[in-house]
């Protein structure tokens, strides 16, 4: 049913809390220093059958198939912005909704995955568990992520911790406007990468 559909935030960060460093833009996506937390999607040897051009390491294959098992995923427009649409297709591969002020030009509408969402989180949410069905819908930026979480509307956090200090950037968990309590349901240990998932507990 599409009311019990998950809602995830899902997000590699570093261990300071940066889920892309800074000066972060178009020529430079996940900032300075901010590559190094997707690494982990081609340490391995053997590439994934959901998307080859990504090989992850033995432990985290099942981690990253799940993260292209999702229906749906919600992103932001500055995200969207930067990562210039994914020219229209996710790479998970599931239908996005950008949520925003005014609609992108480009890469959202007829003949791509893409969604604009004026009319505010609830409403993104909605079109998302429409599509998504009973697959989890991703959260994958910080902005959206944290309306999310301020309005009680998350699940579940699933986390790829990787071990490196960003020192500044873009940080997942500012600005929430309480503390939020977490059940920790799953620890990963994997080459490079700790996969974490928490239950957000209301």
């Amino acid at each position: 049913m599409p009311g019990m559909t998950i809602t995830s935030i899902s997000l590699s960060i570093s261990l300071d809390g940066y889920i892309a460093g800074p000066h972060d833009g178009p020529d430079n996506p996940l900032g300075d220093g901010g590559s190094s937390l997707f690494d982990w999607w081609t340490a391995g040897t053997e590439p994934l059958a959901n998307d080859p051009r990504f090989a992850p390491p033995t432990r985290s294959r099942q981690v990253a198939t799940e993260l292209f098992d999702c229906g749906a995923v919600l992103t932001g427009r500055r995200t969207f912005d930067i990562a210039r649409g994914w020219g229209g297709h996710h790479p998970a591969g599931a239908p996005f909704f950008v949520l925003t002020h005014s609609a992108p030009p480009h890469w959202v509408g007829p003949g791509t995955g893409g969604t604009a969402v004026t009319d505010g989180i609830r409403s993104a949410l909605d079109q998302a568990r429409h599509v998504a069905g009973d697959r989890p819908i991703g959260i994958t930026s910080a902005n959206v992520a944290q309306q999310y979480m301020a309005a009680g509307l998350v699940d579940e956090i699933n986390l790829n911790l990787i071990p490196v200090l960003l020192g500044s950037g873009v940080a997942l968990f500012a600005n929430l406007p309480e503390p939020v309590g977490l059940e920790c349901t799953r620890v990963v240990e994997s080459d490079g990468v700790t996969h974490l998932r928490y239950r957000v507990i209301t």
